[in-house]
């Protein structure tokens, strides 16, 4: 079995931070998304980097990937070493059941991923329902506030009515996202899952939503975070700026003397709730400085200084 360099497949080195990870995956998510993406290959390269972030945005699966991931780098196959069991086997394979497409180092690092076995059941004579499938629907953020819906392509198992295994079924559907979804959502869709057998009604499909992560906004709950970066003179002295939403640029007014971490709060910017209400959009400041400057632009911010006259740290002599 081929090992897998989760760091690689992600574009990070192996002491990679929790937000070098994110932002990788974030990159790498859109760019592959098969609904945009004009790469080759781009859905499985999607689903290589989907896995990716699976372990190594969970603490306990990148030490357990990371402790087998020294064992394959002494130059040999991979293979895994004698004794070894998946810790979080159990636990994974009962929150992912279904028909999700890891890949089989991946299963035999964390346990099986509930891969599809065949229709519900023993096959017996007379009529069967059809089986249910579950699989991930990827969408952006601006999907969730469109109206038109959107195209789902999947494969459904199909099964003689002596159970053996016959050519899957191409299905195309047109899905409406519902108002409100969040990350992780199951979404039943009744009666589009497989065939069943002597002309028993047909399984169901079942969507589990997964929100792309989006370059620049952070979710919460149904609220939007966008980090605005200021230069020092925008924040001391005001100003209004250009601050992006999902749904076009809107100008925004920085009030005069805005604190880095200082939060505004732009109403109905947000995401739709269950209601159809929107949330909020919250612009989070951060004050960032020139990385160079000159020398006439040295002694005007010596001369601010001295002007100024301020002590930020003042209070820790108070204590």
């Amino acid at each position: 079995m081929d090992f897998k360099d989760y760091y690689q497949i992600l574009g990070v080195a192996a002491d990679a931070d929790d937000k070098a990870i994110k932002t990788a995956y974030r990159k790498l998510a859109r760019k592959f998304h098969p609904d945009v993406s004009q790469e080759k290959d781009a859905e499985s390269q999607f689903k290589a980097v989907a896995e990716a972030y699976e372990v190594l945005s969970s603490a306990e699966k990148r030490a357990e990937y990371d402790e087998l991931r020294q064992y394959a780098q002494q130059g040999r196959p991979f293979e895994a070493p004698p004794g070894w069991q998946p810790r979080g086997a159990q636990g994974f394979a009962d929150e992912f059941a279904g028909e999700r497409e890891f890949s089989d180092f991946f299963e035999s690092i964390f346990g099986a991923a509930g891969r599809s076995r065949g229709p519900q059941g023993q096959a017996r004579s007379g009529g069967r329902r059809g089986q249910d499938v579950e699989m991930e629907l990827p969408i952006f953020l601006e999907d969730t506030l469109a109206e038109e819906a959107k195209q789902v392509a999947y494969q459904l198992p199909q099964y003689a009515a002596d159970g053996r295994p016959l050519a899957p079924l191409s299905k195309t559907l047109k899905v409406k996202i519902p108002a409100g979804v969040s990350d992780g959502e199951r979404i039943r869709l009744k009666g589009q899952g497989a065939p069943g057998l002597g002309g028993a009604p047909h399984g169901d499909l079942y969507l589990i939503i997964r929100l792309v992560p989006h370059p620049l906004f952070d979710v919460e709950a149904h609220n939007l975070i966008i980090i605005v970066p200021l230069t020092p003179w925008e924040a001391a002295l005001g100003s209004k700026i250009a601050v992006p939403t999902l749904d076009g640029q809107i100008n925004l007014t920085v009030p005069a003397n805005s604190q880095s971490g200082q939060r505004l709060r732009i109403k109905g910017k947000g995401l739709v709730n269950k209601r159809g209400d929107r949330g909020d959009l919250y612009a989070l400041f951060k004050i960032v400085m020139p990385s160079q400057s000159g020398e006439q632009a040295r002694q005007l911010w010596e001369q601010l200084a001295e002007e100024a006259a301020f002590d930020p740290r003042a209070e820790w002599r108070s204590r």
